[in-house]
C-alpha cells in the first residue's frame, strides 16, 4: 500500500482542534484517514480528487482548520497505528482494531450503536439492523440504526459493512455496494467474486 500525506488549509472554527490526515491505497480503493490527538476520527472511501477535497472540507468545518505544531505527534501516532492495522486487516489479519477512536463526529443513539458494533461484531460475522437496535437499547430503532450506519465517520474500523438487512440482503453502504461486497467477501461472509 502506498501512503500520501497532506494537511488541509486552515479554516476558521470556534474551537479548532489539532488533526492530521493521510490517504492510504487499499484493495477497496483509497481511504482517507484523519486523526486528532484523541484518536482516529474519520475514514472516507474513494479518497481522490473532489471526493477527498469534500471530505477534508467537512473535517475542517467540523474539527476546525487543521493540524498545528502542538499535539501533532499524537495525531501522527494514531494515523501510523491505523494505517498499520488497516494494512494487516486487508492482508487477512482477523485481529480487532485497537487504534484509539475519537468519537467526536457522532453522538447520541448513533454513537451508542457504533460503539456496540465496534465492540461486539467481530471479523467474519454480521448483524441485522434490528438486532443492533436491540443491542443498543432501542428495539424500535432499526431505521435509526440504518441512519447511524450511513453517517458512520469510521467505516471499516467501525465495521458498518457487517450490518445486513433482516432478509439477509446486504443493504446500503456509504462506500458503495461493491465495496461492501468486497469487504464481506474478504472476511469470508460472501463468496469471493469469480472475476
Amino acid at each position: 500500500m502506498t501512503d500520501t500525506q497532506g494537511e488541509p488549509g486552515a479554516r476558521a472554527a470556534a474551537a479548532p482542534r489539532t488533526w492530521k490526515w493521510t490517504v492510504r491505497d487499499t484493495p477497496v480503493g483509497p481511504l482517507l484517514l484523519a486523526a486528532t490527538d484523541a484518536g482516529l476520527v474519520a475514514v472516507a472511501f474513494h479518497a481522490r480528487g473532489r471526493t477527498a477535497d469534500r471530505a477534508l472540507a467537512r473535517l475542517a468545518e467540523r474539527l476546525g482548520g487543521g493540524p498545528t505544531p502542538d499535539g501533532r505527534a499524537a495525531a501522527d501516532g494514531h494515523l501510523a497505528r491505523a494505517a498499520d492495522e488497516l494494512d494487516r486487516y486487508f492482508a487477512g489479519d482477523r485481529s480487532p482494531f485497537t487504534v484509539p477512536l475519537d468519537w467526536s463526529l457522532t453522538g447520541g443513539f448513533a454513537e451508542r450503536v457504533l460503539r456496540e458494533l465496534a465492540r461486539h461484531v467481530p471479523y467474519g460475522t454480521t448483524v441485522g439492523y434490528q438486532d443492533l437496535a436491540v443491542r443498543a437499547g432501542d428495539p424500535g430503532a432499526a431505521r435509526a440504526v440504518g441512519a447511524a450506519m450511513g453517517a458512520n465517520p469510521l467505516p471499516v474500523v467501525v465495521p458498518c459493512h457487517r450490518v445486513l438487512e433482516s432478509s439477509g440482503a446486504i443493504g446500503g453502504f456509504s462506500g458503495g455496494l461493491e465495496t461492501k461486497r468486497a469487504l464481506l467477501a474478504m472476511e469470508g461472509v460472501l463468496p469471493q467474486p469469480l472475476f
